[in-house]
């Protein structure tokens, strides 16, 4: 996360934010950086959230970079890098979102449920977020769904 990037959530989260701010650009444009980290009390999961707050472009790059950036969280958690840093979440299970400004496109939709499946058979929950104009943000759960 950026110097200057904020995370504001409004959520029940425990966030781990110790150690997680670089100086790098946070989002989906750079997979170097896990966006947020935390435990999630209301499940008991790890929690990682990847933000997208750019419009979806339709383009390849795109695709890479949000295939880029699931490497890089999945990376985190199955390659015991978490454990080495958290070893109380050993025995956690894990929910990777992808929250963004807008509805991703046809092809963004595609790839993300090519993710899903193969997040499944890792035992990776995966959910997307999309922040809707007449809500209350991202993760606004108070209109349904």
């Amino acid at each position: 996360m950026s110097g200057d990037h904020h995370h504001n959530c409004d959520c029940d989260h425990d966030h781990d934010d110790e150690g997680q701010h670089s100086h790098a650009a946070a989002g989906v444009e750079n997979p170097a950086v896990i966006d947020m980290f935390g435990l999630d009390p209301s499940t008991d999961q790890v929690l990682l959230v990847m933000q997208e707050d750019r419009p979806w472009d339709d383009s390849d790059l795109r695709l890479h970079e949000l295939q880029e950036k699931f490497n890089a969280y999945v990376s985190f958690l199955l390659d015991g890098e978490m454990i080495a840093e958290h070893p109380e979440l050993s025995a956690k299970r894990a929910r990777i979102e992808l929250h963004c400004a807008e509805m991703p496109d046809e092809r963004a939709i595609e790839l993300l449920g090519i993710i899903h499946d193969q997040l499944a058979l890792q035992e990776i929950g995966m959910e997307v977020v999309v922040a809707d104009a007449g809500g209350c943000g991202s993760g606004c759960t108070c209109h349904g769904s």
